[in-house]
């Protein structure tokens, strides 16, 4: 069993200067992206995607706007979009003219990906300007790649691991937000939502006992938890509302038997879990330490 998808990895050079404030590269770029592709894909009398007669092929509303139809996992009020940003190194920072920089975008859509005018909507995405400056880009390059990741537990006897939460991080557990990331917690969301993208775009529901597995990550034990709090808030170009983005980041190690629970982190570091994933929050990185 795995988990299939594309990963892509976009890199331009600076028109002119594009500052990406703190907490907001994801949501820029993802506002920009969602602007510029619904032009490569929709006629200029098209009623939008929430209004659109043929949503199923539609490109646009098939990636951008989903929405919950019969055949999808349960407890789902929207469909999550199908792919995801990596920018947080551009957290911050300001791109002067003549400096490259890259994003990387994660496509989970692999029954009818719309590869070319994915790719297309990029290519275009900086030239109409990013940011509070809005400053433009040139594309100077894309690298587009398939990715798969094996599901079946690790066979050799992992004991130990720990994860870095690079992006703000918020996990729910029983209808509230945790406090932190328990074990048992952190497999779930990661587990749930890989079962959601591949059951809505991929290959189909996953073949596994999720009570069982649940209550073996439970047992899973915490040795150490170092994080912070981050603010960050963004608002609705839609709507006009304020939202939070916020979360944790920082360091937790666990102990115990991994081997099971390992590939479903593992893909995790290219979803990410928790709220706001589109975006780039709850990105996080796996690794066994050489001692374990």
């Amino acid at each position: 069993m795995t988990f299939d998808f594309y990963s892509f990895r976009f890199v331009f050079s600076a028109i002119d200067p594009i500052l990406f404030p703190e907490g907001q590269p994801g949501n820029i770029l993802r506002g920009a992206f969602g602007n510029v592709f619904r032009g490569v894909i929709c006629a200029d009398d098209c009623p939008g995607a929430r209004a659109c007669p043929s949503r199923e092929s539609c490109d646009y509303a098939r990636i951008f706007e989903p929405s919950v139809s019969g055949n999808g996992p349960s407890g789902l009020r929207d469909r999550p979009r199908p792919f995801v940003f990596r920018a947080a190194y551009l957290d911050g920072r300001k791109v002067q003219p003549g400096e490259r920089f890259w994003f990387d975008v994660h496509l989970f859509e692999t029954r009818n990906p719309p590869l070319e005018s994915f790719a297309s909507a990029f290519a275009r995405l900086a030239k109409d300007g990013l940011g509070p400056l809005r400053g433009r880009a040139d594309l100077v390059s894309v690298e587009q790649r398939p990715v798969s990741i094996s599901l079946d537990g690790n066979p050799q006897d992992v004991r130990c691991a720990r994860v870095e939460f690079v992006t703000p991080t918020e996990l729910k557990s029983a209808d509230r937000l945790a406090d932190r990331p328990e074990f048992g917690v952190l497999f779930a969301r990661a587990r749930d939502r890989v079962s959601a993208l591949r059951t809505l775009y991929g290959a189909g529901p996953l073949e596994i006992d999720f009570r069982a597995m649940g209550e073996r990550a439970a047992a899973i034990r915490t040795t150490r938890c170092d994080l912070r709090r981050v603010q960050a808030e963004r608002r609705s170009s839609r709507t006009g509302k304020v939202h939070s983005i916020g979360g944790f980041v920082g360091l937790s190690e666990y102990e115990g038997p991994l081997g099971e629970f390992l590939p479903y982190l593992d893909a995790a570091q290219w979803t990410g879990i928790g709220r706001h994933c589109v975006w780039g929050n709850g990105e996080l990185r796996l690794e066994i330490p050489p001692d374990c």
